[in-house]
């Protein structure tokens, strides 16, 4: 067996500063054990509640199996202890595959150099018992596998998601520097917005917290456009209940009301962009976005306010970008009275140029990069 079959733990990898909210997530998903962890969250749950926790979570990137965890003091151990992991229960020749690895206080210094040792033991165990192996892709295989060392403590995993859970499929067009969809996902619970009042985000951009706040009023599992996941590779897999879990959320689905939801941008690359990503999810149309600079808008009153305004690669000076959130702070201010902005920065002192005190802050990296999301009350 392996050991994930002994013990029903799980292990999700999460972005930094998300660890406790997404333990809670987990939670409301049917998970049960939740302990966070360096790295991410451990976890206990029952096949049902896996396929639905990769399914429907929306801050989650990666759920882990655990197949195989030992000592491991040399690369020729890795090796050796790898080749007794019965592979064929997992891939077959015809089946791709890839590794990513991580590595950290261990003998085996190099992430890639461990990656390799664990790719030759899987082959080369095809290569004995088949005379052929299954083949490496790197970009888009059937099979993800981990490798995680740290402290000449190995664990491998089989990737139960196939590929980073920010991947949502309604991404069809983009802009520079979008935002990652577990992050946006992220800033549409720290808002706790509900539905009561309208949600508009003044830099749209490609649409990505529109399309995140969309699938969460409605009931959208986060992987609804996913063509398949990594579970349907486990030797227990059960397609039966894969497919009724699926059904039961999907039934879950509601309607958008029209005007709930709204988005603008000054770019109309940037809007025409965002209307066909929106479009590509249930409910899509309903949202209403227009191409404005956010200083040409009548206001925005009584409403929940997210937003990722252009900083860094986005705009070509640091000046450039102070001078917009000075404006920024300055519509808020004026236009915007009994509203609730939630505003992500990838600088922390760039909220000073808001000049707006925040009721809140917190750190919250995008795709591994620094930011903060500071919550803003509006009187």
């Amino acid at each position: 067996m392996f050991a994930y079959q002994k013990n029903n733990r799980y292990f999700a990898q999460i972005a930094d500063g998300l660890e406790e909210a997404g333990g809670l997530e987990l939670a409301e998903l049917g998970a049960s054990e939740v302990k966070v962890s360096y790295r991410g969250i451990y976890f206990s749950a029952d096949h049902e509640v896996l396929y639905r926790i990769n399914y429907c979570s929306r801050i989650c990137t990666r759920i882990l199996a655990p197949l195989m965890t030992f000592n491991c003091h040399s690369d020729k151990y890795l090796y050796n202890t790898s080749k007794t992991i019965p592979w064929n229960e997992i891939l077959s020749l015809d089946t791709t595959f890839a590794i990513f690895a991580n590595v950290s206080n261990s003998n085996i210094t190099h992430s890639q150099y461990a990656a390799r040792k664990l790719k030759d033991a899987i082959v080369d165990q095809f290569r004995e018992a088949c005379r052929k192996r299954p083949d490496v892709d790197p970009d888009n295989p059937d099979v993800w596998i981990s490798l995680h060392i740290q402290g000449n403590r190995a664990t491998v995993s089989l990737d139960t998601s196939g590929g980073s859970l920010h991947r949502r499929g309604y991404r069809q067009e983009t802009v520079k520097a979008p935002m990652q969809e577990t992050v946006a996902a992220a800033i549409i619970r720290f808002s706790q917005w509900d539905g009561t009042v309208p949600l508009h985000d003044p830099f749209c951009g490609s649409g990505t917290l529109l399309a995140e706040a969309l699938m969460k009023h409605c009931r959208i599992p986060a992987g609804y456009l996913r063509g398949r996941f990594g579970f349907e590779n486990l030797p227990d897999f059960d397609e039966e209940l894969w497919a009724k879990v699926k059904s039961d959320c999907d039934r879950e689905i509601e309607t958008l009301p029209e005007g709930l939801i709204h988005g603008s941008d000054s770019s109309s690359h940037a809007t025409a962009a965002a209307r066909k990503n929106c479009r590509s999810l249930p409910g899509g149309r309903n949202i209403r976005i227009s191409a404005k600079r956010f200083q040409a808008l009548e206001g925005i009153k009584n409403s929940i306010i997210v937003c990722n305004p252009p900083y860094g690669v986005r705009l070509e000076s640091k000046k450039g970008a102070e001078s917009l959130l000075v404006e920024l702070g300055r519509f808020l201010k004026e236009k915007c009275s009994g509203s609730i902005a939630y505003i992500y920065l990838g600088n922390e002192e760039l909220h000073k140029q808001i000049q707006l005190w925040p009721s809140w802050k917190k750190s919250l990296k995008n795709g591994g990069l620094p930011g903060f999301i500071a919550r803003y009350k509006i009187r």
